[in-house]
């Protein structure tokens, strides 16, 4: 299994520094991004093309998921980032790192998430270990956390878009649709289908990447998510009463006014 992980790692530092090369030349490090979710794709159809074992019926029960997940996210944030100056975050970087930033962000940008990315995918290489039996209801169980998490991300992201093409909606606060129960939809519904992606990969054996849905929820909920949002919407006028009647992450029905 070693050679199988140490293979991905290697593809995926190959690819994120021709993506800091691509990323030299546009002047933009949001291409990043971008690349983010179609990575997870490219290393689980890596992972099962030169896997040691045969590929089973069942492994389609993660491939297929994670290949919708990825895709629709890439996708996504091309169409958001399309067309746009670089991301304010890669901005301030770009300005902390004076002259010598080119060469830092291979490391503090490409290379630290495509560590991360490797780390994260744990689940999608362990699925072709060698395993004593399938357990298919908890592969059930993992499909059914995986939908939910989808439909939050996928239709909290749709909705944000028709709220933003509004020009009437110009400097609201969105608290429609899935927007009513939870503040970030979209990034409770990426946790959430990480841990489902888990409980597939432990149905076959890979209970013990537990440490990629951690990390997962924990860069979503406590570095460049939630925390981060949160903390750019806090002036917005009416954001306070949202904050006050919105679960913050995991949906819930909105308190009373």
């Amino acid at each position: 299994m070693w050679l199988l992980y140490l293979s991905g790692f290697v593809l995926i530092l190959t690819l994120m520094t021709i993506l800091w090369l691509i990323s030299l030349i546009l002047k933009n490090a949001s291409i990043v991004d971008i690349f983010w979710g179609s990575g997870f794709v490219i290393l689980a159809w890596f992972y099962a093309l030169i896997k040691p074992l045969p590929l089973q019926t069942w492994h389609l029960v993660l491939l297929i998921p994670v290949t919708i997940w990825g895709i629709r996210l890439s996708l996504h944030i091309f169409k958001r980032n399309h067309s746009k100056p670089e991301d304010f975050r890669y901005q301030e970087m770009r300005s902390r790192g004076g002259r010598s930033w080119p060469v830092k962000s291979l490391f503090s940008v490409f290379w630290l998430q495509g560590i991360l990315l490797w780390i994260i995918a744990l689940p999608l290489g362990a699925l072709h270990q060698p395993v004593m039996s399938h357990q298919p209801v908890l592969s059930i169980v993992g499909l059914a956390v995986w939908l939910i998490g989808f439909f939050f991300e996928a239709v909290g992201d749709a909705q944000l878009v028709r709220f933003r093409a509004n020009p009437a909606n110009r400097g609201q606060v969105m608290n429609q649709g899935v927007w009513r129960y939870t503040r970030h939809p979209n990034y409770f519904g990426d946790s959430a289908q990480w841990w489902g992606f888990y409980l597939i990969s432990a149905s076959m054996g890979g209970w013990w990447t537990i440490l990629s849905p951690v990390i997962m929820t924990y860069l979503l909920t406590r570095v460049s998510g939630v925390a981060l949002l949160e903390k750019t919407m806090e002036s917005r006028p009416g954001y306070k009463e949202y904050v006050r009647r919105t679960s913050p992450f995991i949906p819930w029905f909105p308190r009373k006014s």
